[in-house]
């Protein structure tokens, strides 16, 4: 399972109710902020998330209503010496910007606490991967170079049988951990037992698609395919379709018909206009796919196989 909470969601600008690109991702011991615009510190504090453990950052693009409330995140970090280390990734065209913005005006060349590491990632490159999880970037087509998406994927696995373990009189010990990895083992009495005696069928893992600015959509569906969750822009409506191509974004229209391809579950639509409202976004994409949500700052949505939970807000 992820927990997703929305820091901001608005498009270029703040409105009154509405921060610009910020987001946590939460699964196990791992916390990501994906995207950091101007007051993201602040959402983060309001939210009640706090800074414990977020030590990695997720760009998806240059663009500086994503990447503005870098300086002031590093700068307050380190002052707070919260944390060894602080990993920021992005494409290299991304992370010129953000070494400026981070090492020439927020720190000025001064030594800190906690080692800021700027990792450069290409297309495809896993950036975290472990027993049960893997996250990966992408390419995305966006205005200028180096823009990227995130796929977030818990790994498939096979449920151990306890009533064929009991069959069997495999003890309850070190044998039965070794089964669930997939090991053969040899019990005391000599008997030797294969993972296929004691394990079922395989469950997909949660897969959820994490998407920010983007104006193309056909080569994301692949990608996209049978995600529990996608989060998209839909900054523009179907009237504005033109608009949408000259600036690289999408409408809800094209968003909602990116999930129909791809066999999407749920669809979240985040980086609204103020030109906008929440009902006239929700209204075009729910013609198309019904089951969508408009994200709010500080929603909270736990996503899980099959099954996407918006929670209330405090």
């Amino acid at each position: 399972m992820f927990d997703l909470v929305f820091l901001g969601t608005s498009a270029s600008t703040p409105s009154a109710h509405r921060g610009l690109s910020a987001h946590m991702i939460m699964h196990r011991q791992y916390r990501f902020l994906l995207d950091c615009g101007e007051g993201t510190q602040r959402q983060i504090l309001r939210s009640g998330l706090g800074f414990k453990r977020l030590d990695k950052v997720l760009l998806t693009h240059s663009h500086l209503d994503h990447i503005m409330g870098l300086g002031g995140l590093v700068s307050t970090l380190a002052r707070w010496d919260v944390m060894e280390k602080f990993d920021i990734y992005g494409g290299r065209a991304t992370l010129s910007r953000v070494s400026d913005l981070v090492f020439r005006v927020a720190l000025r060349g001064n030594r800190t606490p906690t080692d800021v590491n700027l990792v450069e990632l290409k297309p495809y490159d896993v950036i975290l991967e472990d027993s049960k999880f893997k996250l990966t970037a992408f390419p995305v087509e966006h205005r200028g170079p180096d823009c990227l998406g995130y796929l977030f994927e818990e790994k498939s696995r096979r449920p151990f049988l306890e009533d064929k373990a009991a069959e069997l009189d495999i003890p309850a010990g070190p044998e039965r951990g070794h089964l669930v990895r997939g090991e053969t083992v040899t019990l005391p009495d000599g008997r030797i037992i294969e993972p296929d005696q004691v394990l079922g069928e395989e469950i997909p893992g949660t897969k959820y698609v994490h998407i920010g600015d983007v104006g193309r959509t056909d080569t994301l569906i692949d990608i996209c395919r049978d995600a529990d969750a996608l989060v998209v822009e839909s900054t523009y409506t179907k009237e504005e379709t033109e608009m949408a191509a000259d600036y690289g974004h999408l409408t809800a229209t094209q968003a909602a018909e990116l999930a129909i391809a791809a066999n999407v579950h749920t669809l979240i639509l985040t980086h609204i206009s103020r030109r906008h409202t929440e009902r006239e976004i929700k209204r075009e994409a729910r013609a198309i796919f019904p089951n969508t949500f408009v994200a709010r700052d500080f929603d909270h949505y736990q996503i899980s196989r099959r099954n996407v939970v918006r929670l209330k807000q405090d």
